[in-house]
């Protein structure tokens, strides 16, 4: 990256945090990056086509590989494609005004987690490398970041596309898959707020019965108002569970965390698919079949 001085380094940053700062819920990681192609004017070095990716812009490498440093400071989460400016990245943005600051800054944070890293090999790379360079760690590690992206991106197109009773049944499964025992799945049609009943023993004698409401729309978030209607269906020692692939808003999940008289969990298309990947051997085999997966070994990067 000798052709990058720290100064466009910092704004290739900056840029990218005012970006995510527009997006307070997240922003696909493509999108992400060609928002901040649009913002800058991008060099001849920088249009060219990265080496070891023919076909593939530089300055969408660049782009990763300098988002690893605010990554690793609290600044930039990323998650499944999706990234996400934290309350430490607006501060930072707001503390270092000269983009080479900032870089500078990123880059200190950076070697600060590499040496709390318990890997001798995570400390190494801090004190011989700066997290900015085209190293081989850099480049696997945005290789891997964009490998799970394409990955999430079909399964979740997958799952946005599937019969609304075939999730209902994923949910009702995955609860298998945990331990629960599943006594009733509602039947496709109406389902007057449940559509799954569990207990946590085959009798459904010991511990509380839990209730699921399923909600398979990508594109519709589940607000307080709906929360209120699915919670209205619990009885006094029921559990709840609201699986959302669209997700749920501020509003209803504050209204979630504050409850004090019913109990109910949220559980977006996220947080679902990283149960079904951890419980997976333990779901029964119907019910694996409609989400089947192959973990494929890939070199992981020390950081």
């Amino acid at each position: 990256m000798a052709q990058v001085p720290v100064e466009r380094r910092g704004e290739i940053q900056r840029t990218t945090l005012e970006v995510l700062l527009k997006h307070p819920e997240g922003i696909r990681a493509r999108d992400a990056i060609a928002a901040v192609a649009d913002r800058m004017k991008l060099s001849d070095y920088e249009r060219a086509d990265y080496p070891k990716s023919p076909g593939v812009r530089r300055f969408d490498k660049l782009v990763r590989f300098l988002t690893i440093g605010p990554v690793k400071a609290g600044w930039i989460i990323k998650d499944k494609g999706i990234w996400r400016v934290t309350e430490a990245g607006e501060k930072a943005l707001k503390a270092h005004k000269d983009p080479a600051s900032l870089f500078v800054e990123s880059n200190r944070l950076y070697r600060a987690w590499a040496n709390e890293q318990p890997d001798d090999a995570d400390r190494q790379d801090a004190d011989s490398n700066d997290i900015d360079t085209e190293t081989q760690e850099s480049a696997e590690t945005a290789t891997l970041e964009e490998a799970e992206e394409t990955a999430w991106v079909e399964i979740r197109d997958y799952l946005a596309n599937m019969n609304p009773f075939d999730f209902q049944q994923l949910v009702a499964g995955l609860l298998k898959g945990m331990g629960y025992h599943v006594g009733w799945v509602s039947p496709p049609g109406p389902d007057k707020g449940t559509d799954i009943i569990a207990h946590s023993d085959p009798l459904g004698i010991e511990g509380p019965r839990l209730k699921v409401q399923v909600k398979r729309t990508p594109n519709n978030r589940i607000t307080a108002e709906n929360l209120r209607a699915c919670m209205s269906t619990l009885g006094d020692t029921d559990v709840g569970l609201f699986v959302a692939a669209g997700g749920f808003t501020k509003d209803a999940q504050k209204e979630a965390r504050e409850q004090e008289k019913r109990r109910i969990t949220l559980l977006d298309l996220e947080g679902f698919f990283d149960l079904w990947v951890e419980h997976y051997k333990s779901i029964p085999e119907e019910e694996r079949s409609l989400l089947r997966l192959r973990f494929v070994p890939y070199l992981a990067p020390n950081a």
